[in-house]
């Protein structure tokens, strides 16, 4: 016989007598009713089902179906304490399945369950509590009805957070903030509950935010300009000037992110937006407490805490600093970089030059710790006019160059005074800076710290010599160096250097001599005293009296001597040339050197 109602055969059991006096809409009443008593169920939906039996295997569900259905004992293993007539929530998979059995689903039940639950707390804006399970890149892994949500690091506070280990296993509350079905994504915050709580602490701080209020706060950030203190939901900036009356190169030096401080309101805007805040003004200042013992002349000892172009700063106390201005830091006039003088941490000792107590400012010196060298008793002996001296060329300028024979010492070598026979346009063609260079004291001036120096006077004036060798008349052979309009610089023996105009350098074939080309020159005019020396080769190959005539008059005038007889000393003094010649030999080799 079928267990199916609707095949079974009525009319044979009428023959055999069971339901025998039953019409056939009575028996369809009968049905009806039966039916009635069976649930409609449908399914991929959470039923409530009551326990009617427990085995090893299977917990067995009653849902009002017209068969009970089966849920594997492994999805009770949360609740060791269910029994018979326990209702619990399942997940109706199938009707039936191939064994004709109603397939059910506590796991998934809890599943639905659970993103019904976290949809309705985004909907009604609700909180819920979760328990954090584990860390995860950016942020927490919260679990919220079963369901793993994402905590990001940003939404755990209002305040940066470091360490996300020390949340792991604690329960927290939390709001849904997204969810993103497609990926089962949930994304929750913790920082929105606190920011509530935070805004009734704000709107209070606000109100009664006056300057010069003392307040606690939490320090929540640090940057190289300063640091956020969060006083209670408000955020205000500690400066790094305002941190401490003494020097700091970056806060990290005296503070720590979440230390709790005390500062006081120095300012704020119209809104309260911005909010200054200073920790320094709550002790007194440095300068307040200065020994009244230090005075103009006192000597102080401190560390260099900066260092700038134009001079160090001395701290003596923290708060306390003093400028040591490069110019008081040697009697040295060529101190050009403090840097090279004073390093940030060398400890020194200086002078007070001058002190303002209501101003709080204080100048130094270092220099004044030591004799000033132009006061020297031996001054006016060491450097009296005549002696000789090695010092460091420091300077170079168009007009000369600045030589520092010692420090604080300095004298001043004129460009006319390098050099007998070069004619020397700038200091560069002689000399650099750093070179040492001996020179003899021409002139000193102590009173107002001068000295006059020369190079070329540690010899003799070649000029005494060249006056006898290079007469008026007198043929040398020259190498002309360079030519223009006006004419050419011609190089004669010894170094000396004489000038041809543009009309007596004509050769005897009509060209004009050329730069490089080395030729004879007749002497046409010869000034000791300007040293000067005018030639003509055109005037080798040429009679040209009138030419010569003149130049020896001028000669004559000036020198008071008769062309003829020097002539003959030009001759004569054969000595005297080979002395010369000896003399600029050895020059040449110093120069060399």
């Amino acid at each position: 016989m079928s267990n199916n109602p609707e095949e079974f055969n009525w009319d044979e059991l009428e023959t055999k007598g069971f339901g025998e006096g039953y019409s056939d809409e009575e028996k369809a009443k009968m049905e009806a009713l039966y039916d009635g008593t069976l649930s409609e169920v449908h399914e991929k939906e959470v039923v409530v089902g009551t326990v009617v039996g427990i085995s090893d295997r299977d917990v067995i569900l009653n849902i009002g179906f017209k068969s009970d259905g089966l849920v594997s004992a492994s999805e009770f293993r949360d609740t060791p304490d269910l029994k018979i007539g326990d209702e619990v929530e399942v997940f109706i998979e199938e009707q039936e399945n191939a064994n004709g059995q109603l397939v059910l689903s506590r796991r998934k039940a809890k599943i639905v369950k659970a993103w019904e639950n976290i949809q309705g707390a985004l909907d009604n804006d609700s909180v819920i509590e979760g328990v954090v399970k584990r860390r995860t890149k950016g942020g927490l892994i919260v679990d919220i009805y079963g369901v793993e949500a994402f905590l990001p690091g940003s939404q755990i506070d209002v305040k940066p957070i470091r360490d996300f280990d020390v949340f792991v296993g604690k329960k927290m509350e939390v709001k849904v903030v997204k969810i993103n079905y497609t990926n089962d994504n949930v994304v929750v915050s913790h920082k929105v509950l606190i920011e509530k709580d935070l805004e009734k602490q704000k709107a209070e701080i606000l109100n009664n935010l006056e300057k010069g209020q003392v307040l606690e706060g939490v320090i929540k950030n640090m940057t190289h300009f300063g640091v956020f203190i969060d006083l209670g939901g408000v955020d205000g900036l500690l400066h790094i000037t305002d941190i401490s009356w003494g020097r700091i190169s970056h806060p990290e030096e005296v503070l720590k992110l979440d230390d709790k401080v005390q500062v006081v309101v120095l300012d704020f805007d119209d809104q309260k937006k911005r909010i200054s805040l200073g920790m320094k003004q709550l002790t007194p200042h440095p300068w307040d407490s200065l020994a009244e013992d230090i005075q103009v002349g006192s000597k102080v000892k401190g560390k260099i805490v900066n260092v700038a172009d134009y001079g160090a700063f001395l701290e003596l106390k923290p708060g306390v600093e003093g400028l040591i201005h490069v110019s008081e830091m040697s009697w040295s006039q060529h101190l050009r970089n403090p840097q090279d003088f004073i390093k940030i941490g060398d400890e020194l000792e200086a002078v007070v030059l001058t002190l303002d107590r209501e101003d709080r400012k204080m100048s130094l010196g270092i220099k004044q710790l030591t004799e000033d060298p132009w006061t020297k008793a031996d001054v006016l002996t060491k450097y009296a006019v005549g002696t000789k001296h090695k010092g460091i060329v420091r300077n170079l300028t168009n007009f000369g160059l600045f030589i520092e024979l010692e420090e604080g010492i300095d004298g001043l070598v004129h460009v006319s005074d390098l050099s007998w026979t070069k004619k020397v346009k700038h200091p560069s063609e002689f000399v650099k800076v750093g070179e040492e260079l001996e020179v003899q004291v021409l002139e000193l001036d102590v009173e107002n710290r001068r000295l006059a120096l020369g190079h070329k006077q540690l010899e003799e004036n070649p000029w005494d010599t060249f006056e006898t060798v290079f007469t008026v008349g007198s043929v040398h052979k020259g190498t002309i160096l360079s030519k223009n309009d006006k004419g050419a610089v011609v190089e004669l023996p010894y170094g000396i250097e004489g000038f041809a105009t543009t009309r007596h350098l004509v050769k005897e074939d009509g060209k004009a001599a050329e730069a490089g080309e080395s030729i004879d020159f007749k002497v046409l005019e010869f000034s000791k005293d300007d040293k000067r020396i005018v030639l003509s080769h055109t005037n080798t190959h040429t009679e040209a009296p009138k030419a010569e005539k003149k130049p020896k008059e001028v000669k004559k005038k000036k020198s008071g001597e008769k062309p003829k007889e020097a002539e003959k000393s030009t001759l004569g003094d054969l000595d005297a040339l080979a002395q010369l010649k000896q003399q600029m030999q050895g020059k040449k080799g110093e120069e060399k050197k």
